[in-house]
């Protein structure tokens, strides 16, 4: 019995032995297309090359099966994830949290760290916590929730308008696009 160069099993591709297709249609190493093969030749024909042969489209009728260096081919792919990864920008969401009966002063201090917080860059869930009797009056905390706005509105735009979810009144800020 052969034992194969590498045998791995990979989520998704298949290659060398874990190729059990009777026929598949091959593509060379090169990018050419050599048609509708059987399956043991694919196989042999990868292993002359000392090649691994990987199973690139399952779905196809017949099945796409590519011969290629398998191990740089998984290297090419994390080093390509890696420079997506770089590219891409974390948003993150911060969140404050006021009362109804918030005072004047404390509701400028929340604004000044929400202002912060939407200069750099990122989103800021601004929620009013209602307790016991105060979810009978949620409009004392859309009034709140207004005020925090206006008080923000130079470098933040409303996202979410308010919206009563539970205890819990909640508004979303974007920062400004400056």
């Amino acid at each position: 019995m052969k034992i194969s160069r590498r045998c791995l099993i990979i989520k998704e591709l298949q290659i060398n032995e874990e190729i059990r297709d009777k026929e598949v249609r091959l593509i060379d190493a090169d990018g050419e297309q050599l048609g509708i093969v059987p399956g043991r030749k694919a196989q042999e024909l990868a292993e002359e090359k000392r090649l691994d042969l990987v199973k690139i489209a399952p779905n196809a009728k017949p099945p796409v099966c590519k011969i290629m260096d398998y191990g740089k081919y998984k290297y090419e792919l994390t080093k390509k994830e890696k420079e997506a990864k770089k590219k891409q920008k974390v948003i993150n969401v911060k969140e404050i949290r006021l009362t109804p009966s918030i005072e004047e002063n404390d509701i400028k201090v929340k604004a000044k760290r929400a202002i912060d917080f939407l200069k750099n860059g990122d989103k800021v869930k601004v929620t009013v916590r209602f307790r016991g009797r105060e979810l009978g009056h949620a409009e004392v905390g859309k009034q709140v929730l207004g005020k925090f706005a206006n008080l923000t509105s130079e470098y933040g735009v409303i996202d979410k308008q308010p919206k009563l979810e539970g205890r819990n009144m909640v508004m979303f800020l974007n920062p400004k696009n400056s």
